[in-house]
């Protein structure tokens, strides 16, 4: 097995990846890196040797004998590499392009802010409880989510872009598991609703779900 996804399970950025390559029928091993025990485990040497910002995922590829972060990039290339199974990015330039500023939208706008690093710094160096910190990423969740709501409006069919599946259902699935976490009442966003169930009915995504993975506490 030459693809090695290293990753936390409820890392919203891995969750990601994971949904991409079940959904590109790819084997892979996964190796957890636990966040928070031993002062996370994506500190000590031996991942920072694979990636030195010290953040998850992480994707080494054996047989190209190096290693990727970023979730983007990470499927970006998983796309390119393996040309034969599912196409998360459409061929056609313009919607390409529209496709990767939904997934951006999310992955480079919204997901930052709840990042753990940030919710830690928001504990520890503002000492923010924990009900503040739920009420900051549902705050960024609810603007975020709603500059969406809105453009779907122009576009969304069963999935984002009409009816096949994209880099930007990939994205945001994980972002809406992130709002809910938090408690954020999905309601006002009927159209995000819909489509994060189509998707979350297909196998691809179960799979992937935090829950489902073995670094899960039980």
């Amino acid at each position: 097995m030459s693809l090695k996804l290293y990753g936390y399970w409820r890392s919203s950025a891995t969750y990601r990846v994971r949904i991409a390559m079940n959904l590109k029928g790819l084997d892979y091993e996964y190796v957890p890196v636990h966040l928070v025990k031993e002062g996370g485990e994506q500190t000590h040497d031996t991942f920072k040797r694979l990636n030195p910002a010290q953040l998850v995922p992480a994707l080494v590829d054996d047989d190209e004998d190096f290693a990727l972060n970023q979730s983007l990039s990470i499927i970006e290339y998983l796309d390119e590499r393996y040309p034969e199974t599912i196409q998360l990015l459409p061929q056609h330039a313009l919607e390409r392009a529209r496709v990767r500023a939904l997934a951006y939208d999310i992955a480079m706008e919204m997901q930052p802010l709840g990042n753990l690093r940030v919710l830690n710094t928001l504990r520890e160096d503002f000492h923010a409880n924990d009900d503040a910190v739920a009420a900051w990423v549902r705050n960024w969740s609810q603007i975020g989510f709603k500059a969406i709501e809105e453009r779907l409006q122009t576009q969304a069919g069963k999935y984002c872009f009409d009816f096949d599946i994209t880099l930007a259902d990939v994205c945001l699935v994980p972002q809406v598991y992130i709002a809910k976490r938090f408690g954020l009442d999905m309601s006002a966003f009927p159209l995000i609703s819909s489509i994060c169930e189509h998707c979350e009915s297909l196998e691809a995504f179960i799979a992937a779900r935090p829950e489902n993975q073995p670094d899960c506490p039980e």
